[in-house]
């Protein structure tokens, strides 16, 4: 197809934040990315590395607020008035389980007001667009391993998660409800556990709290049993993922993630030992903000997009741990 800037125009909301930040570097390297973030939760030192390229452009932008590109200067090299944009993955949204008490508000407004906002683009100039889901949309179930798609979970509509659980819910019923009615062509995965390098390491998350702990050779606490199982899914996985549900034909939600087990208490002492570290495991209850871990079925990526995680457990850890060693130093004061 011939695009007037020579390239795909793809917008991708959230693109500062850890999972967006790693798709921004994926999408870059063929077509020209509008990268939207308002740095709530995202950081702008993810995407340091891509402001020299001519193919990125910034925009500083809170998403619930409606997005008028023809208004920034700086997008006529991408000829975004007469091409418009072809692709928007919509990954904003706060996802610090920590700051959803702090956050809850900005949260459902990302959800709602902003989902709406990025659907109206996309109907504005005929693109695909592809939502960023979550497991947690499936909430507490008590059959926690293999969760199918069809399976339409047990949220709690006012609990202490409730802006993020039920706000993701919502947003899949707008997107769907747009595929209805406006005939635009979505994708919605559902993204079960993601690590790798620029997780935050200070906003309440499993991996990363076990890393820094381990580094500062603290007690690592595992909240749950000693038997609770988990599964993790590495980010250059996971992107491949996103990007192959984008060009696929597939309109209804999609599970992404591992589907291969490992034992919470295992994952923590295989950190402390990467970490080269003395610390001590200790379980505790959950915290209320957090929720158990679920474990996919990934049948339908494996069918119909010919996906399925490829990095071992040992190897992502091993690159996200001395990311993490790296990074720990402008983290100290809050430890």
């Amino acid at each position: 197809m011939f695009y007037p800037s020579g390239k795909k125009n793809i917008l991708v909301t959230g693109g500062a934040g850890f999972i967006g930040s790693h798709l921004c570097d994926e999408l870059v390297k063929k077509n020209h990315v509008i990268c939207v973030d308002n740095f709530i939760t995202g950081s702008e030192k993810n995407i340091d590395q891509l402001f020299s390229d001519p193919a990125f452009k910034f925009i500083k932008h809170d998403i619930s607020v409606a997005l008028k590109l023809e208004d920034f200067f700086e997008l006529k090299e991408f000829k975004v008035e007469l091409q418009g944009i072809q692709e928007i993955y919509n990954l904003a949204c706060p996802t610090s389980p920590q700051k959803y008490n702090n956050l809850p508000i900005e949260t459902l407004m990302t959800n709602s007001y902003g989902t709406n906002n990025v659907l109206l683009l996309a109907k504005k100039h005929k693109a695909k667009i592809l939502h960023l889901s979550t497991s947690a949309i499936y909430g507490d179930l008590d059959d926690m391993n293999l969760v199918r798609e069809d399976n339409w979970g047990k949220v709690n509509p006012i609990g202490p998660r409730s802006c993020y659980n039920e706000g993701k819910r919502f947003a899949e019923s707008l997107v769907m409800s747009y595929h209805s009615k406006e005939a635009i062509d979505v994708k919605i995965a559902r993204v079960f556990n993601t690590y790798g390098p620029r997780m935050k390491l200070d906003d309440g998350r499993m991996i990363p709290d076990f890393a820094v702990n381990a580094l500062l050779n603290k007690t690592v606490v595992v909240y749950g049993s000693e038997d609770e199982m988990g599964s993790y899914c590495y980010i250059d996985d996971m992107v491949e993922g996103l990007v192959r549900l984008m060009n696929s034909d597939i309109n209804m939600p999609i599970n992404l993630g591992s589907d291969n087990t490992v034992r919470i208490a295992d994952l923590a002492k295989k950190i402390i030992d990467l970490c080269n570290s003395s610390s001590k495991l200790e379980f505790k209850e959950h915290l209320p903000y957090t929720s158990k871990q679920l474990v996919p079925d990934i049948g339908l990526a494996k069918e119909g997009l010919d996906w399925f995680p490829m990095v071992s457990l040992e190897g992502g850890l091993t690159k996200t741990v001395e990311d993490m060693k790296v990074n720990l130093k402008q983290y100290k004061g809050n430890f």
